[in-house]
């Protein structure tokens, strides 16, 4: 499954605890109560706890870096050099440090934190690939029901199809180490549900 990634700082653990899911959606209803949101937001839990299981990870800090990735998104959305900075000091002392650190990094276009770790690389190419799978499953009758990864791809070649969704990003999955039609599978597969 790739190459171990190094990680942000030099002393991390995964012994902080996470915070239990039901707080996890209370204070993503406090800073960002918005739907729509809130279904990225556990679309995005949903595939990063599947990319978890796939590294052999613990699947609740990864699930919980999905889901409140965009915690903060309403207070920056005009400072996005903020967004996910501003997330990390929410969320200080009640997620791991390096699933605060990925939820920096997911937006290090405009934070200048850059991606290092694996979870960094899932995060980003996780909770982007949401909007391409949802808007896909949109123009589908049957929604997400026999979504196959060869159509997936070729709605990523169509740039005018969900034109703001970034496919360098989903591509950022190689980085995690995992070739593109086995994450574009585990990301469908762990959607359907939803």
């Amino acid at each position: 499954c790739g190459s171990a990634l190094p990680a942000h700082g030099a002393f991390w653990t995964w012994s902080t605890a996470v915070l239990p899911r039901n707080d996890a959606l209370a204070i993503l209803q406090e800073y960002n109560p918005d739907p729509r949101s809130l279904q990225h937001a556990e679309a995005s839990e949903a595939v990063l706890r599947a990319l978890a299981g796939h590294f052999g990870e613990d699947g609740a800090p990864w699930g919980m870096a999905g889901l409140l990735h965009d915690v903060d998104y309403p207070a920056t959305e005009n400072t996005p050099e903020q967004h996910g900075t501003r997330a990390m000091q929410i969320l200080a002392g009640r997620l791991p440090q390096e699933a605060l650190a990925a939820i920096q990094a997911h937006n290090s276009e405009c934070t200048g934190v850059e991606p290092q770790s694996r979870l960094d690389f899932a995060l980003r190419a996780g909770e982007t690939v949401t909007g391409l799978i949802s808007a896909a499953a949109l123009m589908r009758p049957t929604g997400m029901e026999g979504m196959e990864v060869k159509s997936i791809k070729k709605k990523m070649k169509d740039k005018a199809f969900a034109a703001s969704v970034n496919r360098d990003r989903i591509r950022e999955c190689e980085k995690a180490g995992l070739p593109l039609d086995d994450f574009l599978r585990i990301a469908i597969t762990a959607m359907t549900p939803r």
